[in-house]
C-alpha cells in the first residue's frame, strides 16, 4: 500500500539585514488544495470505488470562496458600475436574467423545438404505408382469386348478353368459392370507390379532417356497402313482389356480378393517381366514364330479364330510375354531407 503524502509544502524565506546581508532562513510551510487526480494517483489501481470516494473526502476539504474585491470595470466609460446580483436589496428584475425559467438556462434539458412551425405537408396516399399494404393486400387476393375463378367469371361475362330462356342458361351453378371471391371483388368496390371520393374531397373541399385520414375513408367505405345493401334489398323485394322467382335470382347474380367488375376496373384509376401523380380530374372522369358504363349494362340486362317479352317495355324507365339512378344520387348526397361534417371549419 502506497503512504500517502502531504498536502502541505515546506519553503524557505532568506532574511536580509538593510546593508543586504543574510541574517538567516525561515522556513514556511504552505498549504495548497490537491485535486482529485492527485489522491487518486496515490491509491493502488485495485481500489474500490468507496475507497476512492474515502480518500477524496479525506484529503480534500471544502475551503471558503473568497469574493473579489476589485471594482466592477465592466461597463462604459461615464457610466456608474453595475449593481452586484448578491445583492439582496436589487429589485427582482435586476437579479433574473433573461433566461431565468426558460429551457436555454439549462443546455442539458431539451428544450423543445424554436421558431415558427412551418406548413404541414398534406396526407398522401403514396406515402401511407397502411393503405399502400391495403391496397396490395388487394391485388394479391384479386389475383389469386381471378386465377381460381377465371373460368367462372369469362363464363358469367360470355352469359351477361345473351338472353335467358331456360334454367339451363339462366341459372349458372355457383360454388361457395366462387360467391365468397364475388363478395371479395364487392368489398374492394367499396373501398376503391371511397379511395376515388376521398381523392375528390382533398383537392375540391379540404385536405384537413377532424379526425383522423383512416376514419375517413373508412366510413365513405361503410356509405358504400350500406348503399349496396339498402339497393340490394331493394332490388330483391322489387323482384320478389312484380316478377318470377327465377328471373329474380338471374338478376340478383347479374346484379352482383357487375357490382365485383365495377371495382376491378376502378383499381387501376385508383393506383395511378396514388402512386404516378395521376391529375385528380383525370381519375373522377375515369370513374364516372366506369360508372355510365356500368349503369348502361345494367338497364340493359334489367330489360332482357324482365321487360323483354313483356307489353310494358316502357316501365323499365320507372324501374331503373327508381331503383339505380335515385339511389345513386342520394349516395352523392350522404357523402357530401358527410365530408362537409368531417372536414375542420377554420
Amino acid at each position: 500500500m502506497n503512504t500517502l503524502a502531504s498536502d502541505s509544502i515546506h519553503t524557505e524565506e532568506i532574511i536580509l539585514n538593510e546593508d543586504g546581508q543574510v541574517m538567516g532562513k525561515a522556513t514556511q510551510r504552505q498549504h495548497h488544495q490537491l485535486t482529485p487526480a492527485q489522491v487518486l494517483s496515490w491509491l493502488p489501481k485495485n481500489a474500490t470505488p468507496e475507497q476512492q470516494d474515502s480518500a477524496i473526502q479525506t484529503h480534500i476539504k471544502p475551503s471558503e470562496i473568497t469574493w473579489s474585491q476589485q471594482p466592477d470595470t465592466l461597463h462604459l466609460p461615464g457610466h456608474t458600475a453595475g449593481h452586484s446580483w448578491r445583492d439582496v436589496n436589487m429589485p427582482k428584475y435586476y437579479r433574473e436574467s433573461y433566461f431565468t425559467g426558460k429551457p436555454c438556462f439549462h443546455p442539458d434539458m431539451f428544450g423543445g423545438r424554436l421558431g415558427v412551425a412551418g406548413d404541414p405537408v398534406p396526407y398522401s396516399i403514396a406515402r401511407d404505408n397502411v393503405i399502400t399494404g391495403l391496397l396490395l393486400f388487394c391485388f394479391i387476393i384479386a389475383a389469386i382469386a381471378f386465377a381460381k375463378s377465371k373460368r367462372f367469371i369469362l363464363k358469367q361475362a360470355r352469359h351477361f348478353f345473351r338472353p335467358p330462356h331456360d334454367e339451363r342458361t339462366s341459372g349458372m351453378s355457383e360454388t361457395s368459392g366462387e360467391v365468397r371471391v364475388q363478395f371479395f371483388f364487392v368489398l374492394q368496390s367499396c373501398l376503391l370507390f371511397a379511395l376515388v371520393y376521398f381523392f375528390r374531397v382533398q383537392i375540391h373541399v379540404t385536405d384537413t379532417f377532424v379526425i383522423d385520414q383512416y376514419q375517413v375513408i373508412g366510413i365513405f367505405a361503410l356509405i358504400n356497402l350500406a348503399y349496396i345493401l339498402v339497393k340490394s334489398g331493394l332490388y330483391w323485394i322489387t323482384g320478389w313482389v312484380f316478377f318470377e322467382r327465377r328471373l329474380n335470382d338471374i338478376w340478383m347474380k347479374a346484379f352482383l356480378f357487375l357490382l365485383a367488375m365495377e371495382g376491378v376496373c376502378i383499381f387501376p384509376a385508383v393506383v395511378l393517381q396514388a402512386y404516378f401523380e395521376m391529375p385528380v380530374e383525370t381519375t373522377l372522369l375515369y370513374t364516372t366514364v366506369v360508372l355510365v358504363t356500368f349503369k348502361i349494362l345494367a338497364l340493359y340486362k334489367s330489360y332482357i330479364i324482365f321487360f323483354r317479352h313483356s307489353g310494358h317495355s316502357l316501365q323499365i324507365f320507372l324501374y331503373f330510375c327508381t331503383l339505380e339512378l335515385l339511389p345513386f344520387v342520394m349516395l352523392l348526397g350522404v357523402l357530401a354531407i358527410t365530408g362537409n361534417c368531417l372536414k375542420v371549419n377554420f
